[in-house]
């Protein structure tokens, strides 16, 4: 990263992880913003708004410094599952997606102290029939509290229950990576 500092402020250990595998050296940044969006925004829209409502969240960019922002959703029946709130929640939100395809919409906000960029990706995930119990048992088994659509496609849901992605896997995690990486360079900010 030339003489640029990187803040990431996402608590997503995902996309912690994910920075550190593109070997990308970033301080965390921790920020506190309320979810809340416009009801009429689809899609990307609600991923772009969150995603620089985190950014706005940090007033003060210094030159030489480069804010990183996130946030994902999954897409499903023409509206937005975000984090699941309850056990209940997370299970009806698995149930309801069996044997179908949903989008998962991931935005990332790239903010110095001249310019602000947010870029978005879009992937489809099928997921196969579910059985109750396999439901029961990841819910019972994993975390899914934290994660978009109450699973995680890097954990035991996505090795066993969905039947195929089109699209950047890393975004399903969060987290766009080969668009975050083209825009750094296309910033010529590495």
């Amino acid at each position: 990263m030339k003489t640029f500092k990187v803040l990431l402020a996402s608590g997503s250990p995902r996309r912690q992880e994910l920075l550190e595998k593109m070997g990308i050296p970033f301080e965390y940044k921790k920020i506190d913003v309320e979810e809340i969006y416009p009801p009429e925004l689809k899609e990307h829209q609600i991923t772009n708004y969150l995603s620089e409502l985190k950014s706005k969240a940090i007033t003060q960019i210094a030159q030489g410094e480069i804010l990183i922002t996130a946030d994902t959703i999954v897409w499903f029946d023409n509206k937005a599952l975000g984090k699941p709130k309850s056990r209940a929640e997370a299970k009806k939100m698995l149930l309801s997606m069996s044997d179908s395809t949903h989008q998962v919409y991931s935005s990332i906000t790239v903010r110095t102290a001249n310019h602000t960029h947010t870029l978005y990706d879009s992937t489809d995930v099928k997921i196969k029939p579910l059985r109750e119990v396999d439901v029961d048992f990841y819910l019972n088994n994993f975390e899914f509290m934290d994660k978009a659509g109450a699973y995680g496609i890097q954990d035991w849901f996505g090795l066993t229950c969905v039947e195929s992605l089109h699209g950047s896997y890393y975004n399903v995690m969060g987290f766009p990576t080969e668009k975050l990486y083209q825009l750094l360079v296309d910033l010529k900010l590495i």
